[in-house]
This record gives C-alpha cells, structure tokens and sequence, in this order.
C-alpha cells in the first residue's frame, strides 16, 4: 500500500494517474476505522480505478480541547485494516504543519443556514473547521468521486453544499448509517464507551426508531415529548437535542408536509461520551 504524507508528491501522483484517465474515489476520514468507514472505502474500490483513504484529525473542528486530545489515533491499526481490504489503496496521512502551516484556523463559509441547527447550535465552529478540512483536501486530492457516511448527515448535507460551490466537478456518493446487529451506529467514539455503556447506547436507537414508527399516528410534538420520556428512564444518558427537520434545510418542523423528506436527529452523552444518530422518516 502506497503512504503519502507530503501534499505535492500526493498531487504529482494523482496527476499521473489522472492523465491515464482513472476514475478517484476519495475517502477522508480522522482515523480509527470501523466498519462504518471501511463499508465507505469498499464502496469506493467497487466504482473507482483508484481509492485514496486520508488519516487527518483535523484540530479546527474540535471546539473543546480536550476532546481534540483525547480522540484516538491509531495509525499502525489503521494500515492493516486497509490491507486487509486491499493493498491497492491509496493512504495520504499529513501532519498538522503540511496541512495548516502556521496557522491552524478554520477558513469562513456561507452553508445558506445549514449550519444553524442541531450540531451547529451546540458546537460553534465545528462546521467551518470541518469544511476547511474537507475543502484542502479536495484541492490536493481532486477525485473523482468522494464518499461520505449519512450518519454524521448534517456534515454530508453541509458538504455537499462546499462541493455545489467550490468544487462542482465533484460527485459526492451518499452511503447508508453502518449499524451493529442491535442497531447502533458505528462510531470512532463507541471506543470510549465499556461494554455496559454500549448496550445503553442502543437506546438512542430505539428512541429513533420509535418516531418513525409513530409518525404518522401521532402529532410530532407528542412523538418528542414520548420519545425523550423513554430515554428519561436512563439517567446515564444526558439528550442534548432530538429534533425533526427537513431532510433539504435541517430546519427543525413540528408538522409534516407530504412531498417532503424528512430525518429524526440526536446528540446525547452517554457519561462523557458524545454520540450522535439519525435516520429517515420515509
């Protein structure tokens, strides 16, 4: 498997791949693999002639320190997962400096109110930092086709939005939430949590699940407010937000309107950990 670390002899590689009109599938990731991002990267190997993974914990989107600190790096881990699934692909993991210089900050966007709700409420510049990221290595990288995961969806709506804007060659492949048998997302985060704390977890899950299942017998509001009961019933998990929002906008409803999508969004703590979910209403 080829390594990259540098972004001009990344560049110089693509190129010539390019010039001999390969197709490039692109997936960014901040390491720690699960399943959720090799499900990505498989996907990728099935419609590409070439696969790039990138391994960046990207600073600018961590609003907390700490939380910056503590997140996983497992590099050596990493690479034998993605030999596992094929030594053809394609690694570029740079360091801070090659990325940012000397200036570690998040470059400024308009997402047309994409980023007012939900995860934009509750982490301020999150998005900035994440499309600053994703934007850099798109200039690097320039694939073909990029692929991202429709759990973290208001991140994928966002960039979706970048890419309409900045990088309209670019097709962004749309991949379905990765779940284990009892139905909770795959998540680097689930790492954090011990065996007792996961199977609480699974909860957010049914909680989801249980609106979707109602939403059309019973008024949204009463859905929230019997949805948010049951998960009061585990005082380890602290909700910070469960919202219905069009699945177009993100912007929060308390009606539905036929014709339109629409998703089921939380973010909660499970002791320390934060994890966060969605799924479809349709």
């Amino acid at each position: 498997m080829l390594i990259f670390n540098k972004i001009n002899k990344t560049k110089n590689y693509i190129k010539a791949l390019r010039a001999k009109n390969h197709q490039i599938g692109f997936v960014p990731t901040m390491g720690a693999l699960h399943n959720g991002h090799l499900s990505l990267i498989k996907n990728s190997l099935n419609e590409n002639d070439n696969t790039i993974v990138s391994i960046f914990i990207n600073p600018t989107q961590f609003e907390n320190k700490q939380d910056f600190m503590k997140y996983p790096y497992e590099i050596e881990s990493d690479i034998m997962k993605l030999e596992e699934i094929s030594k053809k692909i394609i690694l570029f993991s740079p360091s801070n400096h090659e990325i940012y210089q000397d200036k570690i900050i998040s470059e400024n966007f308009n997402f047309n109110n994409l980023d007012k709700f939900m995860e934009g409420k509750y982490r301020k510049g999150h998005f900035e930092g994440v499309a600053t990221i994703v934007n850099k290595l798109l200039n690097a990288i320039e694939p073909t086709k990029i692929y991202f995961g429709e759990k973290d969806f208001q991140q994928l709506r966002i960039i979706e939005n970048l890419i309409k804007k900045r990088h309209p060659q670019i097709n962004l492949i749309r991949c379905e939430t990765i779940r284990h048998k009892n139905g909770l997302a795959f998540s680097s985060r689930n790492k954090k949590l011990n065996n007792s704390s996961l199977k609480i977890a699974t909860n957010l899950y049914k909680a989801l699940n249980f609106v979707k299942q109602n939403i059309h017998t019973v008024d949204l509001k009463n859905i929230k407010k019997q949805a948010l009961k049951y998960l009061s019933q585990f005082p380890e998990i602290k909700i910070e937000y469960l919202e219905i929002a069009d699945e177009e906008t993100l912007t929060t409803v308390e009606n539905c309107v036929n014709g339109k999508k629409y998703r089921v969004f939380i973010a909660a703590y499970i002791f320390e950990v934060r994890l966060i979910d969605n799924i479809k209403l349709y």
